[in-house]
């Protein structure tokens, strides 16, 4: 599989539109049991879609596979692709002597083409729906991420605290979020980032999750995170680039594009309560905030 095709995911809610009921069904199955459902046989596959054997092998056709033995090839593809570590990627950028700055333009242009490749694919339907969720102040919110994702997780969390209520990252290691977990329900949403190597720490916060009818929102990467199987929402993003590590740029572009929306969405509640924070910032620097060094030296220079 090269970085320019298709992740086939992508490929699959793309042609939706375009099935017939049986053929939607059998996509539908593929998604939400994403990659494991294409590894097994034709007619394994069909059983877990309720359909016959021959739709299955109508909806490989339908999405550019000419047999079902092709279509697993590339579900192979995505899993290798998928456990691969940053020793098993490409390594750095190989700079020639006088290419001068040629490997950061050529990094730069792969992290410009990753965010333009997450928002020309992203399902529309899905982000408004994420961010009609995010905007609602009477859902209790909480965020996490993993290894390198958490930061990102924790950005968004502290945006979206200010313009709303009730916003929580979940902190501390994977034992206390059970602590956490207990007093969620199904008013209760939960946004996790998570991108390969995935965690399977995540993954079962987000199986527990959804046993408590929480509406879980997965954004990950474009091979598909194994917690997105449990999630209500999955917003893949493009993280490929010509580095050892993936990058978190087009997630990043998600997220603040979330955040935007939901300033949009509920400004009148968001500017309010923004005002409502600057004044108490004023109260704390009134009240005894550190002197600033250009105050101090005008005291100096007064006395003197």
């Amino acid at each position: 599989m090269t970085t320019t095709e298709l992740p086939l995911a992508e490929r699959v809610r793309g042609s939706l539109s375009e099935l017939t009921r049986s053929e939607r069904r059998v996509a539908q199955t593929l998604l939400a049991n994403y990659p494991l459902q294409g590894l097994e046989t034709a007619a394994q596959f069909a059983g877990a879609a309720g359909v016959s054997t021959p739709s299955v092998l109508r909806f490989v056709a339908r999405i550019g596979f000419a047999s079902y033995a092709s279509f697993q090839r590339r579900v192979m593809e995505e899993v290798e692709a998928q456990l691969q570590s940053p020793l098993a990627k490409t390594g750095p950028i190989q700079a020639d002597v006088d290419a001068g700055p040629q490997p950061h333009q050529t990094f730069a242009k792969a992290i410009a083409d990753n965010v333009l490749a997450t928002f020309r694919h992203l399902p529309l339907d899905e982000l408004d729906a994420v961010a009609d969720i995010l905007a609602d102040a009477r859902r209790p919110l909480h965020l996490l991420g993993g290894r390198f994702t958490d930061p990102v997780a924790y950005y968004m969390t502290a945006h979206l605290r200010i313009l709303r209520p009730n916003v929580m990252h979940i902190a501390g290691q994977p034992d206390n979020w059970r602590d956490q977990l207990i007093d969620m329900s199904g008013r209760d949403a939960l946004f996790l980032i998570d991108i390969r190597r995935y965690q399977n720490d995540l993954c079962d916060l987000a199986e527990a999750a959804t046993k408590r009818r929480v509406t879980t929102i997965v954004l990950t990467d474009q091979w598909i995170s194994p917690a997105a199987r449990y999630a209500r929402y999955t917003l893949p993003a493009r993280v490929s680039v010509p580095s050892a590590w993936d990058s978190n740029a087009a997630l990043l572009a998600v997220v603040e594009a979330l955040i935007a929306d939901v300033m949009t969405r509920r400004w009148r509640e968001s500017r309010k309560r923004m005002a409502a924070i600057e004044g108490l910032r004023e109260n704390a620097d009134s009240d005894g905030a550190p002197t600033s060094v250009s105050s101090g030296a005008e005291r100096r220079t007064r006395k003197s």
